[in-house]
């Protein structure tokens, strides 16, 4: 394939998406194109068995301790069944370790998946999603008991309701406040939504002015943070009730910044991204939640069996919907290799004909399926993620992203000067309709970054600098909000390192502010976003060097030839 490296904004927007997404064309495409694109999805392989605001940045790193923990925890609770099965691939030919490797021809489904209908996806949600919950889940219920009193705790909370008994050492709270949730939640078995709604709103302010647990002076931020989040969430499902998910987007966001280790924030988060049509960001919020519950300790199977049916439905309503670029899952077990990457760009232009303008294969994805997800194995399956694009410029454009340490949406042609208006608007309609969602795809069955934890949610604060630019304040609100709530979740994710580390609470803490309109200093994701506009600037001028370099060597060799045909013929 051809190289990505100079390609930029000027070459997408001067050239633009062919085919862009709208629900009203893709309700009315060809059934047989839609059954074409969910051929590349893998069938199941087996069944699948201080104030609330203040607190987000100061838990980052009692955050990345406890998420530690927690993996730890998991690890340990793996440790015999990970040596047993150790034990016997060792037993085993070094023949057998290929075979995981399945034939090109073999690996992809012949036949389309079913569509998961809307009923299917409207029971996971009046079973876990509306579900009206009477007990707080408490983010750091460790500090107050013992780990194996937070594990029992823990487990009672998934059986039946989902809700916990109110166990002696878990915080009490503030009795006026729990009137009012009392009041808020009566409302809301009465259908009364929009009163409920009204009155958990007045809980909210109850808690962000002091009045959270019974004994103010002795609670901890983590636990008033708790509580937070409690009211945030049933926020969510009066709005959803009420059909109204603009307004429950932002308060679930909050309520994963608040309290990130709660599954069903980000599942409700996914209820509502269906909502709004975002099936891609829905897609990631369902896989986060089906990896919280596990790390948590649920173990209820068929809990965990609705979170992946709702998953595995969001990732094939992104594919049918989407017409600029269509996708290959390919299982592997070990790296892939060049030629096997180029065998795997052939069989998916064979089989994706109309999206062969540009293909790129990530090689650098550890996709995850919510068919064969497996977490308590050690790795659960693998997949490659080969993407074909009908607008070459976009494909080049993201593989030459994917590559980059310091993720930015740059420009080197005019590095150095600021965007006037018109620019801005065009770049913010590139990156917001023809970047953005595609990378919002490739993250919907990609848990964990390969070079930065932070990589996937600087690109969405840089994108919120633009909007701020244009003077979109609400959509950049949002935008904020769901940055701060990813960088919340990450420790939980994946392991990080101390860099990383200190980036995620500079980029938070600057979230913080930048929603507060606090400090007028630049932003951590704005100094990256220099930093790789010089970056591609540098590297554009390089390679304009060794080309000029070549073509200077190609004429002299050139004049070279002619002087000594000149004096073979005297």
């Amino acid at each position: 394939m051809e190289s990505a490296s100079n390609t930029g904004f000027g070459d997408i927007i001067n050239k633009g998406c062919q085919n862009e997404t709208s629900p009203k064309a893709s309700a009315s495409r060809e059934p047989t194109v839609a059954a074409n694109k969910l051929n590349d999805i893998p069938e199941a392989l087996q069944e699948v068995k201080k104030t609330p605001g203040e607190t987000a940045e100061e838990n980052v790193m009692e955050r990345i301790r406890m998420a530690k923990n927690g993996k730890e925890k998991q690890s340990n609770d793996l440790d015999r069944a990970g040596l047993k099965r150790k034990l016997e691939s060792e037993e085993k030919p070094a023949v057998k370790k290929d075979a995981r490797m399945l034939e090109l021809d073999n690996q992809l489904a012949t036949m389309p998946r079913p569509h998961i209908p809307l009923k299917s996806l409207m029971d996971v949600e009046i079973k876990l999603v509306y579900i009206d919950e009477e007990d707080i889940t408490y983010e750091f219920v460790g500090s107050m008991a013992s780990t194996s009193t937070q594990s029992m705790c823990r487990d009672v909370e998934i059986v039946d309701t989902l809700s916990a008994p109110n166990f002696s050492f878990l915080p009490q709270i503030d009795k006026w406040l729990q009137v009012a949730l009392k009041d808020a939640s009566t409302c809301y078995r009465q259908k009364k939504y929009a009163v409920a709604a009204g009155q958990f709103r007045t809980a909210l302010e109850l808690c962000s002015k002091g009045a959270a647990l019974g004994k103010p002076f002795d609670a901890s931020p983590e636990d008033i943070s708790s509580i937070a989040s409690f009211i945030e969430m049933k926020l969510v499902t009066c709005y959803l009730r009420m059909r109204k998910p603009d307004l429950a987007l932002n308060h679930s966001h909050r309520s994963i910044i608040l309290n990130p280790a709660y599954f069903l924030n980000h599942l409700r988060q996914a209820a509502v991204f269906r909502w709004l049509e975002r099936y891609s960001e829905a897609a990631r919020s369902a896989m986060t939640a089906d990896y919280m519950y596990w790390l948590s300790g649920g173990s209820e199977q068929h809990i965990s069996k609705l979170i992946k049916l709702y998953w595995q439905a969001m990732i094939e309503e992104a594919i049918t919907r989407e017409e600029s670029f269509s996708v290959m899952y390919t299982p592997f077990a070990t790296k892939a290799k060049a030629d096997k990457i180029d065998k795997m760009k052939e069989a998916f232009a064979k089989k994706h004909p109309d999206y062969v303008a540009y293909i790129y294969t990530d090689p650098h994805g550890l996709h995850i399926l919510p068919q064969t997800a497996d977490w308590a194995s050690l790795p659960p399956q693998q997949y490659l993620l080969t993407l074909g694009f009908k607008n070459k410029d976009v494909g080049k454009f993201l593989e030459k992203m994917s590559s980059k340490k310091l993720p930015s949406f740059s420009e080197h042609r005019a590095p150095f000067s600021p965007l006037t208006r018109e620019e801005s608007v065009r770049h913010l309609e590139t990156i917001g309709k023809k970047i953005l969602p595609i990378m919002d795809f490739i993250r919907g069955t990609k848990l964990t970054e390969s070079f930065s934890a932070c990589s996937g949610v600087i690109e969405k604060l840089q994108y919120a600098s633009l909007l701020s630019r244009l003077q979109r304040v609400k959509e950049q609100s949002q935008v904020i909000n769901q940055a701060m709530a990813e960088l919340a979740t990450i420790p939980y994710l994946q392991d990080i390192s101390q860099q990383d580390a200190e980036l995620l609470q500079s980029l938070m803490a600057d979230a913080m502010d930048t929603l507060e309109g606090r400090s007028d200093k630049e932003r951590v994701w704005n100094k990256i976003q220099k930093v790789g506009i010089i970056e591609d600037f540098l590297y554009h001028l390089e390679d304009n060097f060794l080309k000029t370099k070549k073509l200077r060597t190609a004429r002299r060799q050139k004049m070279k030839m002619k002087r000594l045909q000149s004096v073979q013929q005297h």
